[in-house]
């Protein structure tokens, strides 16, 4: 937003509230509401889930608010189901395009976002070292996906330090990059992966949507407090929050200590507790963070008043 732009607009908004605290701060005086982003959730629900919302939701495709109902009215197994085919077909396009074979009885973490400097899509690699000893103790796999912008040289290099860090692991987690990132991978990606992990310096992340995709598909989020995530983390409940402020060093440690005495622990303990989580990151996360909120929103609180 450009001070020109502040100035004539008849309506400001962020697109979360986090975001909008931020602008506030460099807009003093100004009204400054928030809007916090959606995606449009028919779009982003894999194959594997659609027809179970069908069947049981209804058209919560019109209405992705019925998504909340999930707990108490969509079968846990069936859940487990769908998440176990849309993992699967991950599986398959990971193979078929990088030769390596994730397993599926092993949680995939997954980054998958544009790639550039303020996303730290580095983070998680600042002490390999730490890294393999929580591997060794709840083994886990790797799946990065994305691309840079053209002009982007900083995160062109990221892609290759990247690149070197997944094989410097490689003996010890599986991990791969999927490479020619686009739509089809993004949606199978989000599906598929356990873990939705996004690591954003705070408080660069305006909004941020990867997580509200995988949250239609199940799929919980270990994720930097910044952008939408601030409204939308309930702690063990949709998934993790980290502060991620300070040095990458302090940050990586906070994002190392979740992984090793939450997250993992959780997915390798008694299934139910973590199908307790999918249906958190549907019911509370799917159900809320949607286009259809979004716009009405928009129609009714800066186009129509």
């Amino acid at each position: 937003m450009t001070r020109l732009a502040a100035a004539m607009s008849g309506w400001l908004n962020g697109v979360a509230e986090r975001h909008a605290d931020t602008v506030r701060n460099q807009y003093p005086g100004r009204l400054l509401r928030s809007i916090t982003n959606g995606v449009h959730a028919a779009t982003w629900t894999s194959p594997p889930f659609a027809p179970l919302y069908d069947r049981y939701l209804g058209h919560w495709a019109q209405e992705p608010e019925l998504l909340s109902r999930v707990p108490s009215v969509v079968p846990v197994d069936a859940l487990d189901g769908a998440h176990g085919q849309a993992k699967a077909a991950l599986c398959r396009r990971v193979e078929s395009a990088t030769g390596v074979r994730l397993r599926l009885d092993r949680p995939v973490l997954g980054f998958a976002r544009r790639m550039t400097a303020y996303k730290r899509p580095d983070l998680l690699f600042a002490d390999l070292e730490r890294l393999r000893a929580i591997a060794r103790q709840h083994p886990f796999q790797l799946l990065f996906a994305g691309k840079a912008h053209p002009a982007d040289l900083e995160g062109k290099r990221l892609i290759v330090e990247l690149h070197q860090a997944l094989s410097a692991l490689r003996p010890d987690i599986t991990s791969a990059f999927l490479p020619n990132y686009g739509f089809q991978e993004a949606a199978l990606l989000v599906s598929g992966a356990d873990v939705w992990l996004n690591t954003p310096l705070p408080p660069l992340e305006a909004s941020g949507t990867s997580g509200i995709k995988a949250a239609l598909n199940g799929v919980p989020s270990l994720s930097v407090l910044d952008g939408w995530w601030v409204e939308g983390c309930v702690e063990g409940i949709t998934g993790w929050g980290i502060s991620g402020d300070g040095p990458g060093a302090g940050a990586a440690s906070e994002l190392y200590d979740k992984l090793e005495h939450a997250v993992l622990p959780t997915w390798y303990g008694p299934r139910d507790v973590w199908l307790k989580l999918m249906q958190g990151a549907i019911a509370l996360n799917g159900a809320n963070f949607h286009s259809q909120r979004m716009m009405r929103r928009y129609a009714s609180e800066a186009y129509l008043r």
